[in-house]
């Protein structure tokens, strides 16, 4: 361990990541005199499931249980510390899936009461949006967060994130991974979706565009889509077209809800974040209502420790809370708007 380290000024806690198909684990240090945080080690794995299928849990969570522990032995040997001289474990209590919540949380309750460390659980998606404002240091922006698990519009107001906007069904992450499947790659599929669109002649396909207030619906884009696939059209213009549509309805909620909030800062969060043609469009449409655009970097775009480790900070440190191993729980379904933010 650094011995630059000041107990009395630091704060080490390790954060745990298991909510879905990435099992990661990250150690963030707070510095308590400069309030700043400072990302010491992160390293993830993720379950890659056989072509054209998709995530299943049990799997996924098997995944995780054959490489928790070198993923933990190597992110304290990359930070340079041990188990003993952590002050803190967070781990993602959702939402997420069941099996995969249920390791991530066994493994920080054994930590805990092994080492005597206390413990904090971590909303997944208050997670992305912690770790983006830290790593963009924007202040009050509109939030998009786009994964495999969330589609939603976000503006805080009194101590909660408030929900603006969302999917009336699928999610934006998950319309990329069906259709990605459908035609035969392996989830997580937003990158190769993207890789057709950019080989695309530009060839548009009309797609439903469905958009009601400031919701989204992507089932309507799903089931067109695939029948473009089935029909024989270019693929590569097909997703082209999927994106499009798709983006365009997200920037079209945007910056509706821009103009009604007058936020001055946007930033998008979760997976679908590492999107530039996403990233391209609403920057237009930011810039049209005098805002700024943050993305979160791409390599913590997706799911990883360190949003859930920085989390955990954000809660202890304002609070002051932690909770007994008895205590710790999960919630597969455990919406952001109903969690209290304290230092906010």
């Amino acid at each position: 361990m650094k011995e630059s380290k000041e107990k009395d000024n630091n704060i080490c806690c390790l954060g745990i990541e298991s909510t879905a198909h990435t099992f990661g684990c990250s150690i963030i240090q707070f510095d308590s005199i400069k309030k700043k945080g400072e990302i010491l080690s992160e390293i993830r794995s993720t379950y890659k499931a056989p072509n054209g299928t998709g995530i299943h849990p049990r799997e996924a969570s098997r995944h995780h249980i054959d490489k928790a522990p070198n993923l933990l032995r190597d992110v304290l040997k990359k930070a340079n510390i041990k188990t003993k001289e952590i002050d803190l474990i967070s781990y993602s209590a959702g939402p997420g899936l069941g099996p995969c919540l249920r390791v991530g949380a066994v493994i920080a309750r054994a930590l805990s009461s092994f080492y005597n460390i206390p413990l904090i659980p971590v909303n997944h998606a208050l997670g992305h949006i912690e770790l983006g404002m830290m790593l963009t240091t924007c202040k009050d922006p509109l939030v998009l967060l786009v994964s495999g698990g969330h589609t939603m519009i976000l503006a805080f107001s009194n101590k909660r994130w408030r929900v603006f906007g969302e999917t009336l069904d699928i999610t934006i992450g998950q319309l990329l991974d069906q259709i990605g499947r459908y035609i035969g790659f392996a989830s997580p599929c937003g990158n190769r979706i993207e890789e057709y669109a950019n080989q695309s002649s530009k060839q548009y396909f009309q797609l439903p565009y469905i958009v009601k207030g400031n919701d989204v619906s992507f089932s309507g884009i799903l089931t067109a889509t695939k029948k473009l696939i089935d029909n024989g059209y270019n693929k590569f213009d097909t997703c082209f077209s999927l994106q499009e549509t798709a983006f365009a309805m997200l920037t079209e909620v945007i910056e509706r809800a821009l103009s009604f909030t007058e936020k001055k800062e946007v930033l998008i969060v979760g997976g679908v974040s590492a999107n530039n043609r996403l990233s391209s469009m609403l920057k237009i449409a930011s810039k049209r209502q005098n805002a700024k655009l943050y993305t979160c970097p791409f390599h913590y775009s997706g799911d990883n420790g360190a949003q859930i480790a920085w989390t955990g900070i954000c809660d202890n440190v304002s609070s002051g809370k932690t909770i007994k191993v008895q205590d710790s729980f999960v919630k597969q379904s455990w919406r952001i708007d109903k969690v209290e933010v304290h230092w906010r």
